[in-house]
């Protein structure tokens, strides 16, 4: 007899549809009338070639991108990205790159930049424990890009504008991306692993503006080269063939729902009932400023620490999993990505107020 299934806040790999594992497992069993499974077929394969084109599609049509910008699936998650981006893009003689230190993976971004070239930290909201990112910042004119990330899954802020600058802007968006609408043609690549709220792991959306690549210099391994990607379909060696199916079916399923502006509204309301709830609760405290918080990572406190370990006990009971807070942070932290439903934040916050009562 099979469990109920949980409410999972899980910062990823993310939640995902009933629908879509469903889909994802009968395509295990046999891709459509292929008489192979989906773990099985060549990716030169003309059923291949139909999956990667429509995850492609449903990328252009749900972020509505525009048609000078090359949607790319690759490997090594975002952190790949951390090191591949200044490859291509950061001459080590005499350029140097703009960076904003607004977390733990803006961090790691600029640790691997700085391996290759001159990096230039514009500001930083580390002295805060990065309860914030920094508004009030100057990108230098002169700078080969400058480089954000657009929601910090560990300590709970999100971006919500992007500074105006005449330089390449490159976005980390792993952790928001198909959860609001954006304006694509402001950046020059944007990248996003897909297991924070668009798949399963083992596959990276890169989204890059074609003039952009004119920008690549010196010698670079084939391997961590966009325009080989580009010029190959994605395909220049065999990529992770299940997870691009899985994320096709995931995008297929946003369509369904209405797409990324019906979704924003969900996630919005999703994100007040438990911000509110925080707020209310005489037990908690949230750990990020208040105009600083992300929709799709909740970080959260109790004023009495020692209550911590029996709340997390007390929702574990209720089928809740995946609210502990990151090792470095502590606490709890709720993710509440696209495809949590709002019943399971109801649920959450349920479980809040009646631990309120009993240790009130």
């Amino acid at each position: 007899m099979s469990q109920p299934r949980k409410h999972n806040f899980g910062a990823g790999p993310c939640i995902l549809p009933k629908n879509v594992l469903i889909e994802a497992a009968n395509g295990v069993a046999q891709l459509e009338n292929s008489g192979l499974s989906v773990l099985e077929i060549s990716h030169r394969s003309p059923d291949f070639e139909q999956i990667i084109t429509n995850a492609r599609n449903l990328v252009k049509e749900l972020l509505e991108v525009p048609d000078d910008y090359s949607i790319l699936f690759l490997q090594g998650g975002a952190s790949m990205q951390f090191c591949m981006i200044p490859m291509n893009f950061l001459n080590r003689n005499n350029t140097s790159a703009a960076y904003l230190d607004a977390g733990y993976f803006g961090q790691k971004a600029i640790k691997e930049a700085e391996l290759f070239g001159n990096i230039n930290i514009v500001a930083s909201s580390s002295q805060s424990a990065y309860d914030y990112i920094p508004i009030d910042f100057h990108v230098p004119d002169d700078a080969a890009y400058f480089h954000c990330t657009s929601n910090n899954t560990i300590e709970g802020t999100e971006m919500f504008e992007f500074p105006d600058t005449g330089v390449p802007l490159i976005c980390d968006m792993s952790s928001d991306i198909f959860s609001r609408k954006i304006d694509v043609s402001r950046f020059s690549l944007i990248y996003a692993g897909a297991q924070k709220n668009m798949g399963p792991a083992g596959v990276t959306l890169v989204i890059v503006k074609d003039s952009f690549l004119e920008n690549v210099s010196g010698n670079i391994p084939s391997m961590l080269d966009y325009r080989i990607y580009r010029n190959s379909n994605s395909l220049f060696n065999t990529p992770p063939v299940f997870a691009i199916y899985a994320t096709m079916l995931n995008l297929r399923w946003l369509k369904s729902r209405g797409g990324v502006k019906f979704i924003q509204t969900e996630n919005s309301a999703k994100a007040q009932l438990l911000y509110d709830e925080i707020d209310r609760n005489p037990l908690f405290y949230g750990l990020a400023k208040r105009t600083h918080r992300s929709l799709m990572n909740v970080t959260f406190r109790m004023y009495q620490p020692k209550l911590e370990t029996d709340f997390l006990a007390y929702v574990t009971e209720q089928g809740i999993v995946g609210i502990q807070g990151y090792r470095t942070v502590g606490g709890f932290r709720a993710s509440l990505y696209n495809a949590l439903p709002y019943e399971s934040v109801k649920v959450l916050v349920e479980c809040m107020r009646a631990f309120a009562e009993q240790n009130n």
